[in-house]
Order: structure tokens, then sequence, then C-alpha cells
């Protein structure tokens, strides 16, 4: 199976009367909620959004059709020294002068009517240059974190209890620092006046915060009196459609910027009796090293009895 990473978008579209949703294995949500274009009501986050690709095509595209404007402008109300008349190439490449600052060469405006026309144009290419410069800087300046969760969650006995356990590994060589991993129980509930509703319990972790992450982190929720998943089954947590949801945040070391991931365990997902494989092992002269080829490998325990 392979991984399913959940990204929670701001609501959009609020003005809509009717928003239909899908169900995708207990998730409810728009078909189109994780398409870029769906942001088109916010260009700002639409071109933050958009892939490389179509941001340079989208750049590329602007470029080529604001000088074309301003072409057909210059045609119409000529004034462009040494341009030949009706040349629509002549217009377009003095335009390419003007909206990028080069300096003119051969051709220059010499009517009132074509300084005008060039001064409105240099207007718009400084402001132009300006938002792309600031877009591009914002695009690749977003902070991200590139963590990995393991396949599966396991339920095994830990001291005593059984215990949901779950792997995850800083794909970087850097360190996320004051870094926290919280996780949660997401699952079907009817109400005793029968109201359906998803709901969303906490589930305590041995350990959900560390002051430096910097290869990998098994979470460990001990399955206890107070614990959400107490009483449950593979077969219950099926029927309920239950979700094990978790986020990790910390502040990346290099960027000194906040970062998060998120992910979600299908209950498909969470294995019963069996447990992570040992991912830390020791050569004979003493040194520990992670093997991370096993990282998303788990071990049923009548395997190992």
């Amino acid at each position: 199976m392979g991984r399913r990473i959940v990204q929670l978008r701001n609501i959009r579209h609020v003005n809509r009367k009717r928003c239909h949703l899908v169900s995708a294995k207990g998730i409810l949500k728009s078909p189109d909620a994780d398409v870029w274009h769906t942001y088109w009501r916010d260009p700002y986050h639409l071109l933050l959004l958009i892939p490389w690709p179509g941001f340079l095509l989208l750049i590329i595209a602007i470029y080529g059709l604001l000088n074309a404007g301003f072409a057909l402008i210059y045609l119409v109300g000529g004034g462009i020294a040494n341009a030949q008349t009706h040349d629509f190439w002549d217009a377009f490449f003095f335009s390419v002068q003007t909206l990028t600052s080069i300096g003119y060469g051969v051709m220059y405006p010499q009517t009132p009517f074509a300084n005008t026309a060039a001064a409105v144009e240099a207007l718009v290419g400084l402001v132009g240059f300006a938002l792309v410069t600031g877009l591009a800087f914002a695009r690749f300046s977003q902070p991200t974190a590139r963590v990995i969760f393991s396949n599966f969650a396991v339920i095994t006995p830990y001291n005593g209890l059984p215990t949901l356990m779950f792997r995850v590994a800083n794909q970087r060589g850097n360190q996320i620092v004051e870094a926290q991993i919280r996780a949660y129980l997401l699952r079907d509930e009817v109400s005793a006046e029968g109201q359906f509703m998803r709901r969303l319990y906490p589930l305590r972790l041995l350990r959900s915060q560390a002051p430096a992450f910097a290869l990998t982190w098994t979470a460990i929720h001990p399955i206890d009196t107070e614990s959400p998943l107490k009483g449950q089954t593979a077969q219950s947590l099926v029927q309920l459609r239950a979700q094990v949801v978790i986020s990790l945040s910390g502040i990346d070391e290099t960027v000194a910027q906040a970062v998060h991931a998120q992910y979600l365990f299908h209950s498909e997902e969470i294995l019963w009796n069996c447990r992570l494989m040992d991912i830390i092992h020791e050569t004979p002269a003493g040194e520990c090293y992670i093997d991370f080829t096993h990282f998303h490998d788990v071990v049923p325990l009548q395997a190992l009895a």
C-alpha cells in the first residue's frame, strides 16, 4: 500500500450553496480539494501552488501578450523612428526594449503619443518584474519538511500493554528542532439523538516532543484504560472507518522556519500482532548504524515465537 499524505486546506468557496463530497476510505472531501487550479478565486495562492513548469509558462505567456498588446498600440499610433510602417515585429521588439528597459538602439519614440505609450509600458514593466521577483522568491522560500512515515502502524505488546507504534524519519541531513508529534483517532459516531459525525480523539504518546529530530523517531501510544483505542479490534476499526491522523511540526534549523508534515493511517494499514522490524544495528566494532532498507517492514509476532 502506498503512502497517503493528508493535506489540510482552508475552506474555499464558502459562498456556494452546496458542496459535493466524496468518500474515499472514510475521508469525506471535495473531489477537487487537492487540485491546484481550484484556487482560481485566490490568484496569489494559485501562483504559489501551480507547478513550476506551469508557473514559467504562465510568465512567458503574460510577457508575450503584454508585448503583443503594446505592439498593436504602437502600430495604431505610430511615432517610432526607423520602424517599418505597419511592421508588427518591429513594433513588438520595440515593446520588448521598452518593457525590459534594455535601452533603445536604432528605434526610439519620437512623438508625444509614442513617448506616452513607452512611459506607461516602462511603468508596467517595473511593476511586473517586481511582482514576478516576489512570487519567485516566495515559491523558493517556502519551507518544506522531507519527512517519511512508515507505510504501516502496528499494535504490539509493549511493557505489558497493547501499544500502537509507527515510525518517522527525517530525510534531510539537518535537524528539525523543537519537534512535536501529535496523533489522533478519527472515527464514525452516532450521538444519542441519532446524529452522525466524525469524531477526533487525541492519542497520548509516551514521547510527543524532542529537542531535535535528526534520524528516526518511533512514536508509541499505550492502549490503556484512557485510550480511545481501548476495546477496539481490527474488525471494529474497519466498521468505524477509523483512521489515525499524524501531525509533525518543528523548526528547520537551516532556514529557521516552521515546517510540518502530516500523514494518515487507514484502518487497513494498522496491523495487529505485528512489530516494526529493527533498523538500528551494531557492527562488530561496537558502532551503531541505521538500515533504512527495512524502514517500512513489519514482522508478525508469530514469526518471532
